[in-house]
C-alpha cells in the first residue's frame, strides 16, 4: 500500500503561528523558533546601524543600499526571515507595498542562536544560494565571530572570518570598515573584567 505524501506547510499555517514566535516555511516544513534573545537583538540593531549610515544613507560611505530587519522573503516555495537584509537601491527603487518581499536581497545576514543554528547554517544557506543572493554573513554572538560569504558559481565562498579586536571589512560592505567589538555593548562573559 502506498503511503500518502507528506503535507506541505501553507501560508495559512504560517499565519496561524502565535505572535511570540518567528515562523518560516523551509523545504515545505513549518519551522518556528522563539523571538531573539537580548544579545541577538542588540547585535542585530548595532550591525544594522553600522551599515545604514555609510551604505544606506551615504554618510561617510558610498550609499546606494536599502536595509531591513527581519523582512519576510518569499523565495520560490520558501518563506524565510533573515535577521538583516540589504538590497542595492537600483534593485529596490520603491518601498514594497505588501507584508512580504519577493525580490531576493543582494545581502543577507543571519545572527546564529541555538534555536536557529541548524536552519541558518543548513537549508537557509542553500535557499539563499538558489535565490541568487550574492552575499551572506553569519554572525555568531556567542562565539563572537562573523563569517562573510560570496556566491560564486552557485556555491558559497568564504571570504573571511572576523573575530574580536579586528575591523569588519567584508564584501559587499568593505568600502568602510568598523570595529567588530562595537557590536557587543557588554563585556564578553567568557573574559573576566579587570
Amino acid at each position: 500500500m502506498a503511503q500518502a505524501a507528506p503535507r506541505l506547510a501553507t501560508y495559512a499555517d504560517l499565519e496561524a503561528v502565535l505572535p511570540h514566535l518567528v515562523a518560516e516555511i523551509v523545504d515545505g516544513t513549518l519551522e518556528t523558533h522563539p523571538r531573539p534573545r537580548p544579545r541577538h537583538a542588540s547585535v542585530s540593531l548595532k550591525l544594522g546601524g553600522e551599515l545604514d549610515f555609510p551604505f544606506g544613507r551615504g554618510r561617510g560611505g558610498p550609499g546606494g543600499w536599502v536595509f531591513m530587519a527581519e523582512p519576510e522573503l518569499h523565495l520560490g516555495p520558501h518563506v524565510v526571515v533573515p535577521d538583516l537584509a540589504g538590497w542595492r537601491r537600483e534593485r529596490m527603487p520603491t518601498e514594497p507595498e505588501g507584508a512580504f518581499i519577493t525580490t531576493p536581497p543582494d545581502w543577507a545576514c543571519e545572527i546564529l542562536s541555538p534555536s536557529t543554528f541548524r536552519l541558518d547554517r543548513g537549508p537557509k544557506r542553500r535557499i539563499y544560494a538558489e535565490a541568487g543572493i550574492g552575499h551572506l554573513w553569519l554572525l555568531d554572538p556567542d562565539q563572537r565571530t562573523l563569517e562573510g560569504f560570496a556566491l560564486t558559481g552557485g556555491r558559497w565562498l568564504l571570504l573571511g572570518t572576523v573575530v574580536g579586536g579586528e575591523p569588519v571589512s567584508l564584501a559587499p560592505f568593505d568600502a568602510v570598515s568598523f570595529p567588530f567589538d562595537d557590536l557587543f555593548p557588554f563585556a564578553d562573559p567568557a573574559t573576566p573584567e579587570t
